[in-house]
Parts: C-alpha cells; sequence; structure tokens
C-alpha cells in the first residue's frame, strides 16, 4: 500500500503545502496528489536532462568546475550575477553576500515588469494582503493583465474565486465577484464573460483613468460607457477587494504606477481595496525582499568594491558591459528578448543548473545543482510575503545552491 505525506511544490509563486506525495520506495512522482499541471511538469523535471560538471564543455571533477568558476570570478573587473527567482531564501542571501565581495552587479527576471509594483508594495505605499486574507474576506477580485488559469492554476480554486472562506461561505457567484482586464479571451475571462474587459496593448492607462471617472460621478472616455458604470457599481458595493496586477498591465503602466497609487487611494476611500502581484517564479517574492531590505531597492542593484549598494545602470548595460556573469535559477537565453540573450552569450557565463538548458548549453563552466524545492529543503516567500518553509521531496547527492555558492566565496 503506498503511503503518501504532504509536501511542498515550488512550481510556481503560491508554493502549494498540500500536495500528497508517496514514500521513497512506496510509490513514484506520477501518483502524487494535488498537483496541477504546472506541479506535474516542474515535478517531471526530476526525469530530465540532468547536466555534470563542465569547463568550456569538457567533463571536470565538481572541484575543478567550482575552482575555474571562482577564477572567473575573481579576475572580473564587471561581474553580473542574475537569476535568483528559482532559489530558495538561504541561495540567495549566500548570493548577495558573494555579489557584496565581487563587486557585482544583481538583477532578477521579475525586475523588469514587477520591480515597481513590488517596490511600492515593499515600501507601503500600496496597500497588501495575504492570499488567506482573499480566501476569507474578498469578495470582488480583479485580474488586471493576469491570467491566473494559466501561471497559477491552483489560484482560483484554493484562494480568490471557489473557496469557501470566513467570511464568504457561499463561495463563487453568490458571494464572489471575478473581474477580468485583458487584451485577449484567456481562460480565465471564460469563467466571467459578463464581467471581462478588452483592453488593447497599452490602453490600460485609459481604462485606468475611466474607472477613476466613474468613481467621480462621470461619463467615462474610454470603453463601453454602460459597461463602465456598471463596473464603477460592481466596486462601490465591494466590501473587500483586491487587484491582482499581471505583466500585461504592469509594462502598459510602467511609466505611469503614479496613477495606479491614485487609483488605489481613491478606491481606499469608498470601500477596501488591495493588491497582491503576480510573480512568477517560486521565489521571486522572496529576492525582492532580499535585496530590498539590504538597498531599498528591487531592481538592479550594483555592489561596489566596498559592499555598498550603489546607482545601478540597467540590465541591458550591466551585461554589455560584463566580463563575466553568474547564472542561477534561471534560464536568460531562453527567457530575455534575442539582443540581450545574444549579450549574455557573449560574456564568460558560470551557470549553476540541475540540468540542460540553452544558457548552460553557452556557458564556460556548468556547475550541476539540486533542484531547488524537490530534492533541497529551504524557505521562501509565497507571492503574496508569506514564509513558507518546505523540505525535500527526493533523496540526491547533488549539493543546493547555497552550498555551491558558499564554496565559490571561499575560493575567490
Amino acid at each position: 500500500m503506498t503511503e503518501f505525506n504532504y509536501k511542498t511544490c515550488t512550481g510556481c509563486s503560491l508554493i502549494c503545502e498540500d500536495i500528497l506525495f508517496p514514500d521513497a520506495g512506496s510509490g513514484s512522482v506520477s501518483q502524487a496528489r494535488n498537483l496541477c499541471r504546472k506541479g506535474q511538469a516542474h515535478y517531471q523535471a526530476l526525469f530530465s536532462e540532468r547536466t555534470g560538471p563542465l569547463v568550456e564543455g569538457s567533463e571536470v571533477s565538481l572541484d575543478q568546475a567550482i575552482e575555474r568558476a571562482a577564477e572567473i570570478l575573481r579576475n572580473a573587473s564587471a561581474p553580473v550575477i542574475y537569476g535568483w527567482s528559482n532559489c530558495t531564501l538561504e541561495a540567495q542571501e549566500v548570493g548577495l553576500a558573494l555579489a557584496a565581495k565581487i563587486g557585482a552587479f544583481v538583477d532578477d527576471p521579475s525586475s523588469y515588469c514587477e520591480g515597481q509594483l513590488m517596490e511600492r508594495i515593499l515600501s507601503g505605499k500600496i496597500p497588501s494582503c495575504t492570499l488567506d486574507d482573499v480566501r476569507n474576506f474578498a469578495d470582488t477580485s480583479i485580474f488586471w493583465g493576469s491570467d491566473p488559469s494559466s501561471t497559477q492554476p491552483r489560484h482560483l480554486s484554493r484562494f480568490s474565486y471557489f473557496p469557501r472562506g470566513e467570511k464568504r461561505q457561499k463561495s463563487y457567484e453568490e458571494e464572489r465577484t471575478c473581474i477580468v482586464v485583458d487584451v485577449r479571451e484567456s481562460p480565465t475571462a471564460r469563467l466571467c464573460p459578463n464581467t471581462t474587459y478588452r483592453v488593447l496593448p497599452g490602453e490600460d492607462l485609459q481604462f485606468l483613468e475611466a474607472i477613476l471617472a466613474v468613481l467621480e460621478g462621470k461619463i467615462p472616455k474610454f470603453g463601453d460607457k454602460k459597461k463602465m458604470i456598471e463596473l464603477g457599481s460592481i466596486i462601490k458595493k465591494t466590501e473587500y477587494g483586491v487587484i491582482f496586477p499581471g505583466p500585461l498591465m504592469l509594462v502598459s503602466l510602467q511609466d505611469q504606477m503614479d496613477r495606479f497609487e491614485e487609483l488605489l487611494r481613491r478606491l481606499n476611500e469608498i470601500t477596501t481595496f488591495k493588491v497582491v502581484p503576480m510573480t512568477g517564479q517560486y521565489n521571486s517574492r522572496g529576492y525582492s525582499q532580499l535585496l530590498f531590505d539590504r538597498t531599498g531597492r528591487v531592481k538592479g542593484v550594483k555592489f561596489t568594491a566596498s559592499g555598498e549598494a550603489a546607482e545601478a545602470p540597467s540590465l541591458v548595460e550591466a551585461v554589455k558591459g560584463a566580463d563575466a556573469i553568474l547564472v542561477l535559477g534561471s534560464d536568460p537565453l531562453l527567457d530575455l528578448p534575442l539582443g540581450l540573450a545574444r549579450s549574455f552569450a557573449a560574456a564568460p557565463i558560470v551557470a549553476i543548473d540541475p540540468r540542460r538548458s540553452l544558457t548552460a548549453d553557452v556557458a564556460r563552466v556548468v556547475i550541476p545543482s539540486a533542484i531547488s524545492g524537490l530534492e533541497t529543503k529551504g524557505t521562501a516567500l509565497r507571492t503574496d510575503g508569506v514564509r513558507i518553509t518546505f523540505e525535500p521531496s527526493m533523496k540526491t547527492n547533488q549539493l543546493a545552491d547555497e552550498q555551491i555558492l558558499t564554496r565559490i566565496m571561499e575560493a575567490i
């Protein structure tokens, strides 16, 4: 008979803690329960093509790979450390200590679209709450430029729409309203066709101004006037509302986040409205929190030779001028625009990666690591900032990211 234990899934930033995983020797990964499709894909990564220690494409010992990585970083005058989001808080802390030691520029994939929002949330300029608050109290959820059905498949069922909560005992439709603002008919939008608002790319500011106009009792100048007035009525009747901004909205409002702040201020004069980010990788929030606590910033930071944080160039400028790049918890050659990916590939890359990737394929040095969250224990911050501690689901002989970073730092 297969026995199960509760484990944690790090397949997305919800970090679900209710995964029933079979005990080693009594079952297989395919028997794990409560995994969504992203979680299933994440666990299948255990069986993807794993990498070994490599230097210039040749197999070497782990010690040789670490020594060569330390040599590259030691001799660099403009090093960059990039990635972070798929690493535990423990690894991020060691990585930031390494960055301070070598005077590196640091950045992560979320800073471009989520950076300004996260900085405002962490500094208290934009009110936020936990996902548990959403489940217990929220009667209106606005998914603006986000599609949780695709990016965080259990978001609606665990927190924002379908579950019963402390004050929401009748669950969805009767006591919860789902609103979608998007450029397309997303899977989430199909759940609430009557409260879906289509905007073209770049029209989010006009939509925002129309909401403000309706709240002031004015006729909106954007969109379907009748439908916008109906949206205003829903908002005014809301007891506890939450906005979940996605990358499409954040990129569109990148230089207009002050207006989003103003919208939140106005909403909270009428009722209660919070904002919960929809971060991508499982510990994006953790990295932003660590960097903010240390430097007061969540976007790219350049450490000086003395270990102090200084004004930083953009990621594009930093990578173009880099003479060494350490990549961990990310695959920038897969994820970034072609021009920037080429700049990455032109520099000497040290990749800490559990499996083969585009970035690892072009790296000067590859150091294999355990899969964070599956083969190693650690701590992370959920997308709403709640701290989650997890134990490994599987045993491994590979080193954890923080162990590798510690050895590199000791060798420099």
